[in-house]
Formats: C-alpha cells, structure tokens, sequence
C-alpha cells in the first residue's frame, strides 16, 4: 500500500495530497477536487465523529475466527463493505488515468474480494457511461448510482442503469446542489415522497437513496418503497457545517432498523471504522476516498490490496471486541463513559 499511496500521489498532484491522515484539514474548499465544501468542516467532522469513538476491548471469549460475511440488498459480500460511487477523474482526481480505467479498477477490484462497488454520474456522459459498461462487463456486479437530475434524463439513466444487469440500483440525492453540476447548468434537485414512489416503480431492481442524515428523511424513503438508504453527506462536498455521518447514524437506525437497509459512509478509512459504523446500526458500509486512492495508485491490484487490508483490520477489530461476526456488532462494543 505504501508504493500504490507513493503512486497515486505523483498522479493526483494539484487534486490530493494523498495525506497520511485524510481528514480533509489539507484540501478544505477543492471542489472540485477531492476536498470538502467550503470551510471542509463536514468533510473533518465525518473522520473526527468516528475518532472520538472507542471501543470496549474484551477478550476472555471464545471469539477466535470471527466471519466478516453479510448478506445486504440481497448481495452476498465477503465483509460489509462497499465501494463508494465516485467519478470525475479529470476534474477531481487529475485525469492521469481514463475513467473507464477507473471504473474497471474499482469494480473489478471489488469484485475480486467478494464485495461490491458502486460507479457514479455526472457531467459529461462518460463519467456514467464508464460505470455502466464495467457493471455490465462483470455480470451486473456493481450499483449503478444516477443523480437526481429532471424527469427526462433521470429516467433515461435509470432504463440503462437497469440494462447493465444489476440487481440494485441506486440514486445519490444528496448530490442535489452539487457544486461541480451547479456550475455546469445541469438541473438536479431534492425529491418529493411521490417523486420517489414514482422512481422506484420505474426501476426493475432494488433501489437505495443515498444523502440522508435524519430520521425524517430515512423514514419518508422507507414511505417511498426504497431498499436502502445510505447515509450521507456526500463526502461533505456539498452542504458545508454539517454532522459527521458517525453522529446521527444511531438516531437513524433506531427510528428505521429492520424496516430497509442501512448503509453508511463518510470518514471511514480502516477496518475498525467499519466495525463501528456497524456498531451505531448499519448494515454495511461505503468507503469513498481511500477505494479512489488505491484505483489511482495501483488499479485494480491496488484496489485489492486496500481491500485486503481492510478486513484484516475489520477481523483484529473484531476479536478484540468479542464480535463472533458482522451481526454481533452492536453498540454494547462502543465505550460510553
């Protein structure tokens, strides 16, 4: 991982300083680029919400070989991880790689680990394009993500979303307002409870809502018909002073678990964030920056390699909290004073 790091930031100069720590302190306000919005803080206040959470470290079990498998969406996975929808190269990351590259290394690269990544949208046509031809590629294994553009081309994406032989499909509402498609005059907005009934009875697959950060929002998606949310603030790339996703998971899950699935992102960088995203209720999690980083620096090895050392993280952390798999992380392995 070092040599891929060591690589991706050669390639991403002027986009990411690949940090040791990535915690949006030294890229606030690139956007576009890799940065958060604004002042960056709720970019920083996703990593710090999962920093100030400690764990309940307890070994007298017999917890030795913990399973990290999960079954989310009706996707199997190898842990409870999913690759993030990015795109943008060219305006985000550099451009020193094409997008369909990016796009095989990240999907192909989960694939390889038994997990699932997600391709993103955007402007122009062949940031989707590229998602779409590698989900297709593979068999289906990916989550289309389209964003919550007008009637005509929202509908439009979705029907070849659904082409590609995916079995989930999703849409990253909380890219309503985003500063990069705001400058380019592409209409995208917020949408209603019946907007969303409307979408989802449109689309043959099961289908995720990503960008909720209340209770309210993630009840009116369970209102909606969706399968999943995902919570979100979008890497903190479009609403600046925000919560970190770590600090209102826990609100969310206890008004929605069990009625849809729950995934989350937003500052998670190593396996133990991963456990305890699980631990404040989610089902699984996505992991944005950190995929993009390794796709950069060592396509679709490099993304295996970061894969790799993510659950073996997820595993230590695991039996050292007494977590016989992904079900047995619950709120009782996070320290409360």
């Amino acid at each position: 991982m070092k040599e891929v790091r060591k690589r991706a930031k050669e390639l991403m100069e002027g986009y990411c300083k690949v940090c040791p720590i990535c915690n949006g302190k030294a890229c606030a306000g690139e956007v576009p680029g890799m940065g958060g919005l604004g002042t960056g803080s709720s970019f920083m206040n996703n990593v710090q919400a999962l920093a100030t959470l400690r764990f309940n470290m307890r070994l007298v079990h017999d917890c030795e070989a913990p399973s990290t498998a999960t079954e989310v969406l009706g996707l199997k996975l190898a842990m409870p991880v999913l690759a993030a929808p990015i795109g943008g190269i060219s305006f985000n990351m550099g451009g020193k790689i094409t997008e369909e590259d990016y796009a095989e290394a990240v999907l192909g690269g989960c694939v390889d680990k038994g997990v699932i990544g997600c391709s993103g949208d955007g402007v122009p046509p062949f940031i989707h394009e590229s998602g779409f031809t590698a989900i297709q590629a593979l068999g289906g294994a990916g989550i289309p993500f389209v964003k919550p553009w007008e009637d005509k081309e929202l509908f439009e994406k979705l029907d070849k979303a659904a082409a590609t032989g995916a079995p989930v499909i999703g849409m990253d509402i909380d890219a309503a307002g985003l500063v990069t498609l705001r400058l380019m005059g592409r209409p995208v907005g917020p949408k209603t409870v019946a907007k969303l009934k409307d979408i989802i009875a449109h689309v043959p697959a099961r289908f995720v809502i990503k960008g909720i950060m209340t209770a309210d929002d993630a009840k009116r998606a369970v209102d909606a018909g969706a399968a999943g949310i995902v919570i979100s603030n979008h890497g903190g790339r479009v609403l600046d002073h925000t919560p970190g996703t770590a600090e209102v998971l826990a609100s969310v899950a206890d008004a929605v678990k069990g009625q849809i699935a729950i995934l989350a992102d937003g500052g998670v960088r190593t396996g133990g964030d991963v456990l305890k995203m699980l631990a404040l209720g989610a089902d699984a999690v996505m992991v944005g920056r950190p995929v993009a980083i390794a796709a950069l620096g060592g396509g679709r090895e490099g993304v295996g390699k970061y894969l790799d050392q993510l659950r073996g993280e997820l595993l230590q952390a695991m039996i050292l909290t007494g977590c016989q798999d992904v079900a047995s992380a619950g709120r009782h392995i996070l320290f409360q004073p």
